[in-house]
């Protein structure tokens, strides 16, 4: 399982756990050595995630986003005014644009348009997971890769072993990477499948 949040300065891991734990591991990293740069991602989607590091570790925590859900949460809706639904239940009013031959698919749908649409999103949910979860992971791993070791030997073809899902041959080829951005990269790309 990945971590919330990770930070890596230069090859090195420094930090991991949410995101308070992370900007505390880095700030005072930075505080020890002024010329560090430190990179901190999201433990899931290997986003960068921006922290102003600028003044005393309180100050760094203060400014850290009130609200950092954890990176697997269910993204949250754009706060909107409030509009039809069912909000305890977590519904949220949006529109989609359909051909008039899927409106009337769904209307002659017991339950209506609404509950069609919610039973063919969780099915498809459920047969595309794998697949799905899949490619996150890849996803992520590129992302991670590209930023931490687009330079480094066999990044390309490390990159199409990645895609290829040739699990072997993506850890040969960055087997000389460095521990941490190896561990890590291979952690993410294949954090879809046990053992």
């Amino acid at each position: 399982m990945n971590p919330a949040y990770v930070a890596f300065e230069g090859e090195h891991r420094i930090g991991a756990g949410d995101l308070a734990e992370v900007a505390h591991a880095a700030k005072q990293l930075l505080d020890r050595r002024k010329d560090a740069t430190v990179l901190v991602f999201n433990g899931r989607t290997s986003a960068l995630v921006d922290i102003d590091f600028r003044g005393s570790v309180d100050d760094v925590l203060a400014r850290l986003p009130k609200f950092a859900p954890p990176p697997d949460a269910e993204p949250a809706a754009a706060a909107a005014p409030r509009g039809p639904g069912r909000p305890k239940l977590g519904v949220v009013a949006r529109e989609i644009t359909l051909l008039p031959r899927h409106w009337d698919w769904l209307a002659q749908q017991k339950g209506g348009a609404s509950v069609a649409l919610r039973k063919l999103i969780d099915e498809a949910r459920r047969t595309s997971g794998d697949k799905d979860r899949t490619r996150s992971a890849q996803d992520a791993a590129y992302r991670f890769m590209t930023t931490m070791g687009g330079n480094r030997p066999n990044y390309e073809d490390a990159i199409r072993a990645l895609f290829a899902h040739d699990r072997r041959r993506f850890a040969t080829l960055i087997a000389d990477w460095p521990a941490d951005i190896r561990d890590h990269a291979i952690g993410l790309a294949y954090s879809d499948q046990a053992d």
